[in-house]
């Protein structure tokens, strides 16, 4: 109890080694009153867009921002339904309704906890036909289906070859939701390594400040290869403009602020190198942690080269582990405790329990272990220590329970 916390999430040290560009980035964006749009936006638009592999990136004011518009500029609007999981962050779900459209739920897969291409093709078998679109009409909202947003949670790529063909056979747009996926790769039987962003219609990234590539404030952005999506995703962050004080269509106010661009492309030079060292981390916690009975590890494919956002492991007794991991000093996280469709402000949509029963299942026993750039072996070595400790107090205590029975 003495000894120094291990925090989930370490913003200080990364913030510390690049203090003197952050500042200088601020200055200069001080002495010229550049804060919105600008070179610097333009510069990080530009050099994002290399990153992931894609022909454009527009940024935008935050994740959430990025989801809707991307959403919007490929024509998702009111009246339809997007198939998206549960299991992620609610912005995913907000983005839909506030484009207009609403949410259908698919299961996950319960190794990846990713989008199930299975789920999503049988979901979409059981549905019937829009006699004037031919699409799908999604079970719970009545509404054609028109997109697909498979999550690329934890830092993982879904499996974007089978969601991508289901999709082409029901004539679905794709949009990424890769707001934990920075860096992260897929192999594709089209075109080998690809990193998240490039699949799909278009894709959306969040930058706040927790994520792999992380702002110091709010910042989010969309990738695509499509230029009319890049197009009117400028307008939509701009109230619409395609030149000032001429409005095409009704916008919002979601733009990408300079400073945030500039402090995006410091961090950016170093996203590669932190990926390294979370894929080195998640290495060293799978070797100290095989040994802990009743202990799922992640899961990562050979089709994929996950970047670690997140360590997430299971266990039947989550509640129970975090508890004695607090009191042993290390702070952990739950992402996430309660599924989407089962949130009090989704209770009028009319979600019931058990359409997604792995979703269900594993909100229950996930738990996200301290994961950031730099973690040293130390800390992980405390953190499996206490792992193993309470699993083998757990194995007494049910040998113990046995024999008096």
């Amino acid at each position: 109890m003495n000894q120094t916390p291990v925090p989930f999430l370490d913003l200080v040290t990364p913030h510390l080694s690049l203090e003197e560009e952050l500042v200088e980035a601020f200055r200069e964006a001080l002495r010229s009153a550049a804060f919105i749009g600008g070179l610097q936006v333009e510069g990080f638009e530009r050099e994002f867009a290399e990153y992931c592999g894609t022909r454009y990136c527009v940024g935008v004011a935050n994740g959430t921002d990025a989801v809707r518009f991307a959403l919007m500029a490929s024509g998702v609007g009111r009246g339809d339904a997007v198939i998206t999981v549960s299991h992620t962050f609610i912005a995913t779900v907000e983005a839909i309704s506030q484009a207009g459209a609403e949410a259908e739920f698919v299961d996950i897969d319960e190794h990846t906890y990713c989008m199930r291409p299975e789920a999503l093709g049988a979901y979409l078998d059981s549905c019937t036909k829009d006699p004037r679109s031919g699409r799908p009409i999604g079970r719970h909202s009545g509404r054609p289906i028109r997109a697909i947003v498979p999550v690329h949670i934890y830092g993982q790529v879904a499996d974007m070859d089978a969601i991508q063909a289901i999709a082409d056979a029901y004539d679905l747009i794709v949009i990424e939701d890769a707001c934990q996926a920075h860096g992260a790769e897929y192999r594709s039987q089209h075109g080998g390594w690809r990193r998240a962003g490039s699949f799909g219609r278009a894709a959306a990234f969040s930058f706040y400040p927790g994520k792999n590539l992380g702002a110091c404030g709010e910042a989010g952005a969309v990738t695509t290869t499509n230029e009319q999506i890049a197009r009117t995703i400028k307008m939509l962050r701009d109230h619409g403009q395609a030149q000032k004080y001429y409005h095409d269509i009704e916008g919002y106010n979601g733009r990408l602020d300079a400073i945030q661009a500039a402090f995006l492309r410091i961090k950016l030079r170093h996203l590669s190198e932190w990926n390294d060292q979370r894929r080195a981390a998640a290495a060293r916690y799978n070797t100290l942690l095989s040994a802990v009975t009743g202990l799922r590890l992640p899961c990562e494919p050979p089709t994929s080269k996950a970047i670690h956002h997140l360590y997430v492991v299971r266990t039947a007794h989550r509640d129970l582990l975090a508890e004695r991991l607090k009191w042993d000093g290390i702070h952990t996280g739950l992402h996430y405790p309660v599924p989407v469709h089962l949130q009090r402000c989704y209770h009028e949509r009319g979600y019931q329990r058990s359409e997604v029963p792995v979703t269900e299942k594993v909100s229950g026993e996930i738990l996200s272990l301290p994961m950031f750039p730099g973690i040293t072996l130390e800390q992980q070595q405390r953190v499996a220590g206490a792992m193993v400790a309470f699993g083998r107090n757990s194995d007494e205590h049910r040998s113990s329970s046995v024999r008096s029975a």
